[in-house]
């Protein structure tokens, strides 16, 4: 495919993205703002697109950076558990009712944040002790850790409540409903900051892209960016997945996809990545919206069924 009608296609996309759902919108109304298609328009579909435009974004860059990090095509937050962590650390929130702000910072979010954190340092930490094979071992290591966390997660909804079950299961399937402009600006601040600090970072992931001992020849501190990246990469998905939960599959197709149109060295593909990424999960929730059903589908669903086979045919790939 051509890269022009490529990235036309997905532009075209968010542009008739906010005037698709279950109700339909009159453009001769969005300038009347007391119109109930205004309020539709201006406090849910737009907030919305923007919302999932920086989501995909998130997800796509940090997919990248595992991936260049752990030198493995297969590790994302989602594949290595951290996800899976952040989850289970929102929902361990939510049992306890913590919904007060701690230090200034939302408790689900903390708890988020705490989860993932808590699963890349474990991961650190147990990859000391892998000698052969040690990248697939890792990700064996985090696909255990999911199922785990996964079991922990039903503990935790069969202690609770039919109201904190309901947001436990958005959580598992992921939404990307939101109502108002808060959560949109704050991810799109994260989700620009994330992508800026990467930036920076851009020949130092180069160099660690190709190997710890090349990147210490450099005179490269590797394990203090390495620490950096993880960390700054593990709180934008904790935030993230605090609002609307595990959507996977993202940071595993977008990178793969992007290489193929751009066969460059990493530190060019980083903004590419964090577009497309944006785009296809904005196309990923369009298509949620466009489907005709009882209730609308979660985007973890539609996600899973593009990431799911793309994820086997890499693996078969991979073997030959």
């Amino acid at each position: 495919m051509n890269k022009k009608i490529f990235w036309g296609f997905f532009i075209g996309v968010a542009l008739v993205s906010p005037f698709i759902g279950a109700v339909s919108l009159h453009l001769n109304n969005l300038a009347d703002f007391n119109s109930l298609d205004a309020q539709i328009f201006y406090n849910i579909r737009l907030p919305r697109v923007v919302y999932a435009f920086f989501a995909g974004s998130l997800l796509g860059i940090t997919g990248l950076v595992f991936q260049t990090l752990f030198r493995n095509a297969l590790m994302t937050p989602y594949t290595l558990g951290i996800s899976s962590g952040a989850t289970l650390g929102a929902g361990i929130a939510i049992k306890l009712g913590l919904s007060t702000f701690l230090f200034g910072i939302a408790a689900v979010s903390l708890f988020g944040f705490l989860g993932a954190v808590f699963t890349i340092f474990l991961l650190i930490y147990l990859s000391r002790f892998l000698k052969s094979s040690q990248q697939v071992s890792l990700l064996l290591l985090g696909i255990a850790l999911s199922l785990f966390y996964s079991s922990a997660l039903m503990v935790v909804f069969y202690l609770g409540n039919s109201i904190q079950n309901d947001m436990l299961l958005r959580f598992t399937m992921g939404s990307l409903s939101v109502i108002g402009w808060e959560n949109p600006v704050l991810l799109s601040i994260i989700s620009f900051f994330t992508t800026v600090i990467i930036y920076a970072y851009r020949f130092e992931l180069q160099l660690l892209g190709v190997s710890k001992e090349s990147a210490q020849l450099q005179g490269l501190n590797s394990k203090k960016v390495t620490l950096i990246l993880l960390l700054v990469s593990s709180l934008g998905i904790a935030i993230l997945v605090s609002i609307s939960g595990t959507i996977g599959f993202v940071g595993l197709v977008v990178p793969h996809m992007v290489t193929k149109f751009y066969k460059t060295t990493i530190q060019n593909r980083i903004i590419k990545t964090s577009l497309f990424g944006g785009f296809f999960l904005l196309f990923c929730d369009t298509l949620t919206r466009a489907i005709p059903t009882q209730s609308e589908l979660p985007i973890g669903i539609i996600t899973a069924l593009i990431g799911g086979p793309f994820f086997i045919a890499l693996i078969l790939r991979r073997n030959k």
